[in-house]
């Protein structure tokens, strides 16, 4: 894994690559959002409207963003929304979801249902028997259905509208239904996906649907996997970077780095990593490019080193009190403000990174921002998790 000598990826390299590689370079968008979500293996899904942000700022074509990535997610089937990395929802192709159930998936559905047996067992609910029962009615419920939310499966089986009290007599005491955390858990555990939303597309009221059936993994290889297919998006990357993102222990990402035969490269940061053969230069000339991308965009969250990208200093204004980022102008591979959305739906962005960012950078920019609102529309967007930038632009 690695030898020889390594070679120095520096910053504007790695801008370079972040344009081909996240498709935002002009001549990188492609045609649907399938090449999206396989091009960058995930897109965050805990805010729905990211999602459709996200690819739309990919597509050559972003007045189809909306009903291809309906057509994707819930017709085709070819997109699914599921829990992944870090207990995250993530929006993955549908050919990745064994490799996501098997490499993190199901190290953290141990831990989930491990916490609510505990948790109910603490509020003195029914035992794990019990709640066995429950699921194995609420999964039969679910497949009679097609698609159903909780409140309509607790028709179904009532005793999901049981409720228990959490952490009695901590300052964060609260009742949870027995339905939130079993459906949340059955996630974790590939049982259930997230399924057609009630309302729009930026709505967050989501239906239930029986997961795709998927072969079962060797732990390992899924690993290898997943880590294989990010670092061709995302490589270069330290350890540290695939440890945040995947979640993993670090014995975890250094044996998945072995069995792919990773090569090292050297970073301001210290060792990186590419896929095997990866290590040169981007090939061809990277025009400069401009992008307006959502809150929790996977390229904004693609890293925990960031500073290649992201100006220290402009991190309060660009990310909420529990690191989630919110809407980022960028700049040939690099954020230089923010946007947002005002109630009339114009969309209205501020520079907060001036240097090498002339006219043309502007210009650009504003193209961007014209095509965000031509294919919105009528449609309002705001961010899960507000930041002080995006909040005062919207006013």
């Amino acid at each position: 894994m690695g030898g020889g000598t390594q070679r120095y990826v520096g910053v504007a390299e790695r801008r370079a690559r972040l344009g081909v590689r996240q498709l935002l370079a002009g001549a990188a968008r492609v045609a649907t959002p399938e090449e999206v979500a396989r091009g960058l293996v995930a897109l965050h899904g805990t805010d729905p409207a990211s999602v459709y942000l996200a690819v739309g700022a990919r597509l050559a074509e972003p007045q189809k963003t909306v009903g291809e990535t309906e057509r994707a997610l819930y017709d085709d089937r070819a997109l699914v929304r599921m829990h992944g990395m870090r207990r995250t929802v993530f929006v993955f192709p549908t050919e990745l979801t064994a490799v996501v159930h098997a490499s993190t998936g199901l190290t953290v559905a141990a831990r989930e249902r491990a916490a609510l047996v505990k948790d109910m067992a603490k509020a003195g609910a029914p035992d794990a028997g019990w709640l066995a029962e429950v699921e194995e009615s609420a999964l039969a419920a679910l497949a009679r259905r097609g698609q159903a939310t909780a409140a309509e499966l607790a028709e179904d089986e009532p005793r999901l509208r049981e409720q228990f009290v959490y952490a009695a007599g901590k300052s964060y005491e609260g009742v949870h239904t027995v339905s939130t955390r079993l459906l949340r858990v059955l996630g974790t555990e590939g049982k259930v996906v997230r399924g057609r939303p009630l309302g729009s597309w930026t709505s967050t009221q989501f239906r239930w649907a029986p997961a795709p059936p998927h072969p079962e993994l060797d732990v390992a290889e899924a690993q290898a996997a997943l880590l294989g297919r990010w670092l061709a998006a995302c490589g270069p990357a330290t350890e540290d970077d695939l440890k945040w993102w995947t979640g993993w222990k670090v014995t975890d990402v250094r044996r998945a780095l072995g069995a792919i035969g990773a090569e090292s490269v050297r970073l301001d940061e210290g060792t990186g990593w590419v896929v095997a053969g990866d290590a040169g230069p981007v090939a061809g000339a990277v025009e400069p490019w401009a992008a307006l991308l959502p809150g929790l965009d996977p390229t904004a969250m693609g890293w925990q080193h960031r500073d290649w990208y992201l100006a220290p200093e402009l991190r309060p204004l660009l990310f909420d009190g529990s690191g989630n980022v919110g809407p980022t102008v960028w700049w040939d591979g690099r954020v230089v403000g923010g946007w947002a959305q005002r109630a009339d739906g114009e969309i209205v962005w501020r520079l907060l990174e001036k240097e090498g960012v002339g006219r043309e950078a502007e210009a650009a920019i504003g193209v961007a921002a014209e095509r965000l609102r031509g294919w919105l529309g009528a449609a309002r967007v705001t961010p899960r998790f507000r930041t002080p930038m995006e909040r005062e632009l919207a006013g």
